[in-house]
């Protein structure tokens, strides 16, 4: 296995309608979860990938578990529960650039993973473990189930790719979201940071000063996403380096840029990319999902990619 992602996902509804979502009188159903975003971007072009979770017992689940299956991922290791909901949320396009996401997880199956549940095999397999700081932020079971991956990944070679993707509202205060963001970065091999991720970590500094505070919690390599102008990478054989963004004319959506960014970057080192041709790719991948309503809808194939890293598509330029 290429990738091994563990998170939850969740039904998404978005309004038909743009405005304020107390004016919307009929939804699209979707689903959207960092994790399997990540899963499914890297099987459109061409990776073998697996998404671990729980879902509900529910027609949610069951249609979120169809989905993903069909984009090629392998969800051989996804559990049902009986007892508790799949999650859902709702976007909200109040206006241009103005996307607001409203979430109804608490309590929901995949907040009932744990390290009993984990089992050995779903992750030992891969090449790239990849985790976000939203499992750890659903309950204290699934942060025991983590910790258990990670220690499977560890002891066997396993890549540890850590993507901060702050959520306050799923934790208890900041303070608790502060430790335990850092703690998994530390134990991570490759961190994709945003600016304010590192600024909630770190207070006020350059971007370059926030790369080398995560560099000095122990990790080997610092990717730090700067939105349209790109990304600065940095590790023990590259130096700080900025690698260009793409510039979007129109943005449709912007909720799972940062995904679409890991999936790509991913996509790179499993193709034997030099490191900054990888966060290139990421970032093409990041630009090319906001043009697309959707978490998933608009994570490329490969030729979709070449051609817009190539310049083929008329709405975007470099």
């Amino acid at each position: 296995m290429d990738v091994v992602t563990i998170g939850e996902t969740m039904a998404l509804f978005t309004p038909n309608e743009e405005g304020m979502l107390r004016h919307a009188h009929s939804f699209s159903m979707k689903f959207g979860g960092a994790e399997s975003n990540v899963a499914i971007g890297l099987s459109r072009l061409g990776h073998r990938s697996r998404w671990i979770s729980r879902l509900g017992e529910d027609e949610f689940g069951d249609a979120m578990q169809s989905f993903i299956r069909g984009e090629g991922v392998d969800v051989s290791y996804v559990t049902r529960d009986q007892s508790v909901p799949t999650g859902v949320f709702f976007k909200e396009f109040r206006r241009l650039n103005d996307t607001r996401v409203y979430y109804y997880r608490k309590d929901s199956a995949a907040s009932k993973m744990s390290a009993e549940w984990l089992q050995e095999d779903s992750v030992s397999d891969a090449e790239y473990l990849h985790i976000t700081g939203i499992t750890p932020g659903l309950s204290e079971s699934c942060r025991e189930m983590l910790e258990k991956a990670i220690g499977i990944a560890k002891g066997k070679g396993t890549k540890i790719v850590f993507d901060p993707n702050l959520r306050l509202k799923i934790w208890k205060d900041e303070e608790e979201a502060r430790h335990f963001l850092k703690k998994y970065a530390s134990e991570s091999d490759i961190v994709l940071p945003g600016i304010s991720e590192a600024e909630f970590l770190f207070g006020a500094c350059s971007p370059e000063e926030y790369v080398e505070k995560f560099h000095a919690l122990g990790i080997e390599t610092v990717i730090m996403k700067l939105g349209k102008e790109g990304a600065l990478v940095s590790s023990q054989s590259v130096p700080l380096t900025k690698i260009p963004g793409f510039t979007v004319e129109r943005v449709v959506d912007p909720v799972g840029a940062g995904d679409a960014f890991a999936a790509g970057v991913l996509s790179g080192l499993l193709d034997g990319l030099p490191l900054e041709e990888a966060v290139l790719r990421g970032n093409a991948m990041g630009a090319m999902v906001t043009m697309v309503n959707g978490d998933a809808e608009g994570l490329p194939n490969r030729s979709d990619l070449v051609s817009f890293m190539n310049g083929g598509l008329d709405d975007v330029t470099r």
